[in-house]
């Protein structure tokens, strides 16, 4: 039954965004036969209006029919350039994630099954929602402290159904993964199912707010002290599974750049601020920020940049940054070769492949680079380029790399709207350049073997109790070669147990399949 429910939500949906246009902006270059009659025959289908529209537009009306699973689809997809291209991760990472907001009273029915209070102990006024999107909306509420002061905070709820309504439609998710990875061989490199399995993992973990505030917590320790850029603090007495209390941030959102000029807030400063700090979360922490489109950041009176919605967040580990750091000084320096071993170092590139060959190609990608105006040159696009290079040299799928360049690009595009002129590297510099000093240099070399000698010392502390671990492991072979295995009384006990309710059922089994065919033949004659 599943099934069957799960092939018309897909036939649903697939109608849905022919008749809204989204197949008919999809680039037909390239496709032959079936794909490309497809392709004439949903632009025929769409809709009138929809060719008016751009791409974004386009999807954005599609999500609204289809739904809030549908809208966080999109973002995740967003964060998968490699799976549905560059230009289409960004015109879905632009989406405004916008839906129709449900009633307060669901709201405050929430709350209280949530964190088992009612609503007015809890806050001393909520008011209607400022903002819904598919997963929860969004409510200004006032709350008193210890000293009696009032203070101003955003709670946003979790959308009733929405677990259940996203249970039944990862289920048509599925069901198109596991189409695509039968019946078109080239996507199999991809792993479809595998991504609709993180879809899924990723959405439970965003449907639990708490989660959410354990990542804004941790991101707001990591940038306490750093120059122009926070996170709000979680309330935690009002923060449960379903309910999420931030401190409210009053600011600008970036996106408004004429009320930002009018505030008298330096673009160009916000623009350095903007992607310095991203590369310091991504670089020093390891813990980025993975949605910052223009409407998750606030510009506040004192001119920080607050980032908001912390529903989608990336890792990366220290090989992977040394990694990064490694190919951008490869490329500011023209060290072709270099970046190329990177690579192949990192097991990123399979070792059949050759050095020379990948360092050739490497350099089709740097040498244009070079003589260029630096406010000309995007880092971001250098990935693109490079990622784009290493599918061919069968590179395999690395999503946190590619979740890190969908960020980036999208940070970069945001300090251009702020600056034309924005120089990438002379902004990026202080931070890349630190971080490798630190990284790559004599420090890192004294680092790494500080923590050789921590793991020596832990090694060397457990070698007793692996000596007696194997000293008795030695014995119990030896005992059980020459005198064969023993077993202990409740052992044998309990596999005579097990083969007498074997033995049952097969018995019972028996008289059932006898009774059956004496019926049959009793209704056969």
């Amino acid at each position: 039954m599943n099934q069957v429910m799960a092939t018309l939500r897909l036939m649903r949906a697939g109608w849905v965004l022919v008749r809204e246009g989204v197949i008919a902006g999809l680039p037909a270059q390239g496709l032959t036969g079936p794909a490309a009659t497809g392709h004439r025959l949903a632009t025929a289908l769409a809709r009138k209006r929809s060719k008016s529209l751009d791409n974004a537009e386009r999807m954005s009306k599609a999500i609204a029919r289809l739904g809030p699973s549908y809208a966080k689809l999109g973002q995740f997809l967003a964060t998968r350039p490699d799976v549905i291209g560059l230009d289409l991760a960004l015109d879905l990472a632009h989406l405004q994630d916008r839906m129709d907001s449900f009633p307060m009273a669901q709201s405050m029915a929430r709350i209280e099954d949530s964190l088992g209070r009612p609503v007015d102990e809890l806050f001393e006024e909520i008011g209607e929602p400022v903002a819904a999107a598919s997963i929860a909306q969004v409510h200004p509420a006032t709350i008193r402290d210890e000293d009696g002061t009032l203070r101003k905070v955003a709670v946003k709820v979790i959308r009733p159904g929405v677990r259940r309504r996203f249970a039944a439609d990862l289920d048509a998710f599925f069901l198109f993964a596991q189409l695509q990875e039968k019946h078109i061989p080239s996507s199999r490199r991809l792993r479809p199912v595998a991504i609709a399995e993180t879809l899924a993992q990723s959405t439970k973990i965003e449907m639990d707010l708490r989660l959410e505030a354990a990542a804004l917590a941790e991101m707001h320790e990591n940038t306490v002290d750093d120059p122009g850029f926070r996170v709000p603090k979680v309330d935690w007495l009002r923060t449960g599974r379903d309910v999420l209390t931030l401190e409210w941030v009053d600011g600008i959102k970036m996106s408004e750049v004429d009320q930002l000029r009018a505030a008298g807030h330096d673009l160009d400063a916000l623009a350095d601020a903007l992607v310095q700090n991203f590369l310091r979360q991504a670089m020093r922490d390891g813990f980025f920020h993975a949605d910052m489109h223009p409407g998750n950041l606030f510009v506040d009176p004192k001119g920080d940049i607050v980032a908001v919605d912390l529903g989608i967040a990336g890792r990366i580990g220290l090989k992977e940054r040394r990694f990064l750091a490694e190919i951008l000084f490869g490329f500011i320096r023209r060290d072709f070769q270099r970046v190329a071993r990177v690579h192949f170092e990192a097991g990123y590139v399979p070792p059949h492949h050759d050095v020379e060959a990948f360092a050739q190609a490497i350099r089709a990608i740097g040498e244009p680079i070079h003589g260029q105006p630096a406010e000309t040159i995007s880092m971001a696009n250098l990935l693109t380029l490079l990622f784009e290079v290493t599918d061919i040299f069968d590179m395999q799928t690395r999503p946190e790399l590619l979740l890190l360049q969908k960020t980036m690009v999208v940070v970069e595009g945001n300090a251009r709207t702020l600056n034309p002129r924005f120089n990438m590297w002379k902004a990026s510099e202080p931070v890349v350049g630190d971080w490798i000093a630190r990284n790559l240099g004599p420090a890192a070399i004294l680092t790494d073997a500080r923590g050789g000698l921590e793991s020596l010392g832990r090694l060397a502390r457990a070698l007793p109790e692996l000596a007696d671990r194997t000293e008795r492991l030695s014995h119990e072979v030896g005992d059980m070669a020459e005198n064969g295995m023993k077993l202990d009384p409740e052992t044998v006990t309990a596999i005579g147990k097990a083969e007498a309710r074997q033995s049952r059922s097969g018995r019972v089994a028996l008289w059932v399949i006898a009774l059956a065919m004496l019926w049959i033949a009793w209704q056969v004659s």
